[in-house]
C-alpha cells in the first residue's frame, strides 16, 4: 500500500477539536492531518470519541473548540466544495426502505447535482461488481443488512471522492464483501485518496491503515504511523498496543470471571 506521506498541504486537518454535552466531555484537544494517499485508522473503545469526531470531520455537529481545514481552509468557509469531495459511510446504513437501491443512489446523486450521464454507467458498473445488479429494482427494506451497507458503498463512493469516512464500513458485509472492500480501500489510497477509517475491528485497522490515532476518553493516547506507534511501545503488536493504550481493562481477567460465572454449578 501506498504509505508515503504527502509533503503537501494535508487534505484534511483536525486543530484541537473539543466538544463537551453539557458538564461531559466528548472530545479533548484532538488534532490530526489527513494527507492524499493515507489512511488514518482510528480505534479506541466505546465512548473514547470516534463517533464525535466523525461527526464534527463530515459538518454535521460544530466542534466546542478547535476546527477542520479542507486543504487548508476551514470547511466553514467553503462547505460545498468540500461536501461535493466527501464520501461518507455511516456507522449505521440508515436507508428509505421504500426506494430501491437504485433509487437510492438516484436520490444522492441528485443532491449532489450530478449529471445522470455522469452518474449511470458508473452506478450500473458499481451494482454489478458489489452484486447487486439483480436486486438493484428491488425495495431496499426487503434487503439484508450487508446488501444495504453495499448500496450506501456505492452512494458513497459514486461521484468520485478526495476524502472518504469510513465509520464501520465492514459492519453486515460478509467475507468476501470485506476482502473486497479491503483491497479497495488500498487501492483508493494508492490513487491519492485521503481516508479516515474507523472499525472495531484490530485486523481490519492493521490491514489497511498507513497511520493510526488511538483515543481513550476523547483524547489522543498516540498517533503516527503504524511502525511509530508499535515502536514507541516497544514493538508491540496492534492488538497489545490496543490494550496498553485504549483500554486498559483486564481482558483476561474479565473473560475468566465470565467464564468462572457460565460454568459455575454446572455438571
Amino acid at each position: 500500500m501506498n504509505g508515503s506521506v504527502d509533503a503537501g498541504v494535508p487534505v484534511l486537518s483536525a486543530q484541537r477539536l473539543g466538544k463537551e454535552y453539557g458538564a461531559r466531555t466528548a472530545v479533548r484537544d484532538v488534532s490530526f492531518d489527513i494527507h492524499a494517499g493515507q489512511v488514518l485508522g482510528v480505534l479506541g473503545p466505546n465512548g473514547a470519541g470516534k463517533s464525535t469526531i466523525v461527526r464534527i470531520i463530515t459538518g454535521l455537529l460544530d466542534p466546542s473548540r478547535g476546527g477542520v481545514l479542507f486543504r487548508g481552509v476551514p470547511v466553514a468557509e467553503q462547505f460545498e466544495p468540500f461536501r461535493q469531495s466527501l464520501g461518507y459511510v455511516p456507522e449505521q446504513a440508515d436507508v428509505y426502505g421504500f426506494l430501491t437501491g437504485w433509487e437510492y443512489v438516484e436520490m444522492i446523486c441528485t443532491l449532489r447535482g450530478l449529471d445522470r450521464r455522469d452518474y449511470r454507467q458508473r452506478a450500473l458498473t458499481l451494482f454489478d461488481n458489489f452484486q447487486l445488479a439483480e436486486a438493484r429494482n428491488q425495495p431496499m427494506g426487503a434487503y439484508s443488512k450487508g446488501m444495504r451497507q453495499r448500496v450506501v458503498l456505492i452512494a458513497a463512493l459514486i461521484h468520485n471522492p478526495a476524502f472518504l469516512v469510513l465509520d464501520e464500513p465492514f459492519s453486515g458485509l460478509d467475507v468476501t464483501s470485506i476482502l473486497v472492500f479491503r483491497r479497495l480501500i488500498e487501492l483508493l489510497a494508492a490513487r491519492g485518496k485521503a481516508i479516515f477509517f474507523s472499525s472495531p475491528s484490530l485486523e481490519h485497522l492493521e490491514q489497511v491503515s498507513t497511520h493510526l490515532l488511538v483515543l481513550r476518553s476523547g483524547s489522543v493516547v498516540a498517533s503516527g504511523t503504524k511502525d511509530e506507534v508499535r515502536m514507541k511501545h516497544g514493538g508491540a503488536s496492534l492488538t497489545e498496543n490496543f490494550q496498553q493504550l485504549a483500554d486498559p481493562s483486564d481482558t483476561e481477567a474479565i473473560a475468566r470471571w465470565i467464564m468462572e460465572a457460565t460454568i459455575a454449578g454446572g455438571s
